[in-house]
């Protein structure tokens, strides 16, 4: 009776969308993730970038909250008390812009419906919207204390928003002021400094006579606006400048409008540019604007809120300011009184929401002194208190600190933090939390709210206490405040980063957080910052459904250089996949291996340790305090590199290869397997932050086997170096094996030997402390390089057909007679090499070609040359392994 040899079942592959889902809500559902205040223990908190109603998740949100959750799970696991308070925010402007699309597409306005029903609608929407991104978050595993989810317009961080903005009105650090505001005409509503992004465009330089009254001379000024001249209310030079010195004190006329304006001299103009002559726009200019009061001149807006010209810009009433200016220059021209047009590249600032034009304009609003403010937190940096992550951010903020301009915090918008201002028609203002029952001057009861909202970022500045009760003294403020760290991008450093260690110091006395870890900006394949509008971006939520959350988080973590912006394609994140597949089946082995033994998960005694046992237990130590020491460091990626390389090259690749049997009948020798669950139950606890699931899922399978293990890797306990197995020695003693090993496989795979096929191995070494090391363990060489013989010693000759390798302190020699058919392989490698050479001649050219070092960017110029350096390594190896075969 016949058997057929059973086939070895193939491996199945770990399956992300059968664990995540159910663990998480194991985790939700035992309270795991919720910070308990516990005086035995020292606090550990973060706060969310609160990520606005608006948004839905990318991959910019993916890497700044893996890397959030990385540092709360190990702190959390660390055995501190760790709280990682979730929110949103309202996001003023960009949340009013889609629901008045959303009412202009139902026929009516926000003017229509009223103030009230308006609130109310976009309310309804913000609310339902908010929970999308952050349940996204959930996706991606995010340990977040969702029992404390904010949200800016929350009724508690709203009475903070009203505190702060009273005591501020008291300290006479808010005022209302009439000042050159950056307006938006598109989102009818003023904008800070920071909220203003700057394009590159090409543009033009008009030059614009000017008649001196009174003669027939005339002055050129050269402008980039030619429609504010409608509002010019004077021609400025430079005191020194020699050219003009006899036109200061007299006038000129305005072309078009015909108006006497005075000529007048300040150190501002710079002789330099275009003229020398500069016209003065004080309500259109912020520059202008200071020149206007030093001077005393008057201020002319002549434009409407909606970017059309007023009454001021006399015939040109009504027009927008673009087609103003088209009709203006005609009439210029028309009159003889353009000189001149020049092509001219200059900055145009455009709204961060619709990236329109944004205008100067001169408006009546609200502003907080912020140099006061700032002075604590200029001393923060540094005196050390505070530290950014790079340090080279810490240049980038301390440069605006020191040159803050005021605050602009009111916005023509309904939905946000209404400004506790109250009017009262005998002129009186009344600041209150509350509307007052009557006026304080003359006891009337009409009084009006001022009709603006706050900036957003007037509430997110507050976020770090504001979220734990501010202004009431509770017991979480007390305990979790200040936050440890804050992880963000280095787009919001002056926006957020500033402004909340500014409230800090202020409101609470305290920094809110001692380091500030600034990630890179997430790009595509090609460098190009990934955005909507370009359509480069990739959907974490489509790789999660791909490849799990696992790989999405590790992947975006080993991409992402310390520091530095991470290049991403879809590609990117099937090293992640490979990761957790591989750290899931060699669990699956070492379990199987298991068989029915019986013994505690711990190690053995140190006498029945062999050398590698003992060399995976000082790699681990070894990798314990690197991994340590970057996230110490904030060097996230540094430490995931490390735990990848010794999970996947010392344990699997190694480790557990050197402890196999000859045949998988015999059993793994029983220290050595409790070395390799001990070293995986390691392995698991350091990459439990970074890969959440299936670490916790492995430990699950690890607990039915070992039931005093931990119910779940949450709370750790974090592996601590014990000192007692470090043995850089015995490291170096592996490393000399390691490389014979992996010399034997680069030539058995450059000569093309069939991997079945065993061969013996000649080793020429004159150290004597080598030689017997690699006798004393030629096992590990018949296991891993198929090696049926290992000869070693100072004499060895070549055998004839051979191939030869270097290495540190020895030359190998792989006899190859009866392995492969000379001729065959001296025409594969011949062919191969004819291809290379092929290829190597192309790239020259193209790197000896002028206009392709000229024009081609430098990065593609570098691929080609590391192309090139590529092809010709390979040449020279395939020369070394055809002239072993000459002869033969």
């Amino acid at each position: 009776m016949s058997t057929k040899t059973e086939e070895k079942p193939k491996a199945q592959p770990y399956d992300p969308k059968a664990v995540e889902d159910r663990l998480y809500k194991e985790w939700l559902d035992a309270g795991y993730f919720h910070g308990k205040i516990d005086k035995a223990k020292k606090p550990y908190s973060i706060v969310i970038p609160p990520p606005n109603v608006t948004d839905i998740l990318h991959l910019g949100h993916a890497l700044n909250n893996t890397i959030q959750d990385i540092l709360i799970r190990q702190k959390r696991m660390a055995g501190y008390a760790a709280e990682w308070i979730p929110g949103a925010d309202h996001a003023g402007i960009a949340t009013q812009v889609i629901v008045e699309k959303q009412l202009a597409k139902s026929g009516t306005t926000r003017r229509e419906i009223g103030r009230e029903k308006f609130l109310e609608h976009t309310r309804i929407w913000a609310y339902g919207n908010k929970d999308k991104i952050l349940n996204q978050l959930k996706r991606i595993g995010c340990s977040c204390d969702w029992e404390r989810t904010r949200f800016t317009l929350d009724d508690s961080l709203s009475r903070a928003v009203t505190e702060v903005f009273i005591r501020l009105y008291k300290k006479d650090l808010i005022y209302r002021g009439n000042r050159i505001v950056n307006w938006c005409p598109s989102c009818q509503t003023s904008l800070s400094d920071d909220e203003v992004e700057h394009e590159e465009k090409d543009g033009n330089l008009w030059y614009i006579k000017y008649k001196i009254k009174g003669s027939d001379e005339y002055l050129t000024v050269a402008t980039t606006r030619p429609e504010t001249m409608l509002g010019d209310t004077a021609l400025a030079v430079n005191p020194k400048d020699s050219k003009y010195k006899k036109s200061v004190g007299k006038t000129v006329i305005l072309p078009i409008l015909e108006r006497e304006i005075p000529i007048i001299a300040d150190a501002y103009v710079d002789p330099e540019f275009g003229t020398g002559v500069v016209k003065v726009t004080p309500a259109h200019d912020p520059n202008d604007f200071e020149i206007g009061l030093r001077h005393d001149l008057e201020q002319i807006n002549i434009m409407n809120i909606d970017g059309t010209l007023n009454a001021n810009a006399g015939k040109f009433k009504g027009l927008d300011r673009y087609e103003a200016r088209k009709q203006l220059v005609k009439e210029l021209e028309k009159k003889g009184l353009l000189e001149k047009t020049e092509k001219y590249y200059l900055a145009v600032g455009t709204c961060y929401r619709c990236h329109k034009e944004i205008e100067p304009y001169l408006s009546e609003q609200w502003f907080v002194r912020m140099a006061p403010l700032a002075k604590p937190a200029i001393e923060a940096l540094k005196s050390g208190e505070l530290r950014f992550h790079p340090d080279y951010w810490s240049k980038t903020y301390l440069h605006w600190m020191e040159n803050i301009r005021d605050w602009c915090i009111s916005r023509q918008l309904w939905w946000g933090h209404r400004i506790p201002v109250y009017y009262c028609e005998c002129g009186e203002t009344v600041v209150a939390a509350q509307k007052p029952d009557k006026c304080p001057k003359c006891g009337s009861s009409e009084l009006i709210q001022d009709e603006d909202v706050l900036d957003t970022w007037f509430s997110s500045w507050l976020w770090p206490f504001s979220t734990m009760g501010w202004p009431e003294k509770t017991e979480m403020l007390e305990y979790f405040y200040p936050t440890r760290v804050l992880v963000t991008a280095s787009e919001i450093i002056f926006l957020w980063v500033a402004r909340m260690v500014m409230a800090g110091f202020e409101f609470v006395g305290k920094i809110p957080f001692k380091d500030v870890y600034i990630h890179g900006t997430v790009r595509d394949a090609n460098g190009i910052k990934m955005s909507k509008s370009l359509g480069n971006g990739i959907d974490p939520l489509e790789i999660v459904e791909k490849y799990g959350a696992d790989a999405l988080r590790i992947s975006l973590v080993l991409a992402t250089p310390d520091g530095q912006d991470p290049w991403i394609s879809k590609n990117t994140f099937e090293g992640g996949r490979n990761f957790v597949n591989k750290l899931y089946q060699v669990s699956r082995f070492v379990q199987m291996r298991l068989g029915n033994s019986r013994f505690e998960c711990s190690l053995p005694p140190q006498e029945d340790l062999i050398l590698v046992d003992c060399w995976i237990l000082s790699r681990l130590e070894e990798t314990i305090e690197t991994v340590d020491r970057n996230i110490a460091e904030f060097k996230l990626s540094a430490a995931a590199k490390s735990l990848y390389s010794f999970t996947w090259n010392d344990y699997c690749s190694w480790y557990i290869e050197l402890i196999k049997p000859d045949s998988p009948d015999q059993p793994i020798r029983e220290a050595s397997l409790k070395v390799a669950v001990y070293t995986l139950d390691q392995i698991l606890k350091l990459l439990h932050p970074f890969i959440p699931f299936v670490t916790e899922e492995i430990n699950k399978a690890l607990r039915e086997r070992f039931p005093e293990k931990e119910k779940t890797l949450l709370f750790g306990p974090w592996p601590t170096p014990s000192g007692k197995f470090r043995d850089e020695r015995l490291e170096k003693s592996l490393e000399a094996i390691q490389a014979v090993v992996n010399a034997v496989r680069s030539v058995r795979s450059e000569m093309n030997v069939p991997p079945g096929k065993r061969s013996d191995l000649h080793v020429r070494v004159n150290d004597k402390e080598l030689a017997q090391l690699l006798d004393e363990y030629q096992e590990y060489f018949r296991s891993l390089a198929k090696i049926d013989k290992l000869i070693v010693g100072p004499d060895i000759k070549k055998p004839g057909l051979s191939a030869s390798a270097v290495i540190s302190g020895a030359e190998i020699f792989v006899p190859l007679e009866g392995l492969i058919n000379v001729d065959s392989e001296k025409k594969r490698l011949e062919k191969e090499l004819t291809g290379l050479k092929e290829q190597l001649e192309r790239v020259s050219r193209k790197l000896a070609n002028a206009d392709f070092l000229k024009n081609a960017p430098d990065d593609v110029v570098e691929k080609e040359r590391l192309r090139k350096a590529d092809i010709e390594e390979r040449v020279e190896k395939l020369n070394h392994n055809l002239e072993q075969l000459m002869g033969w």
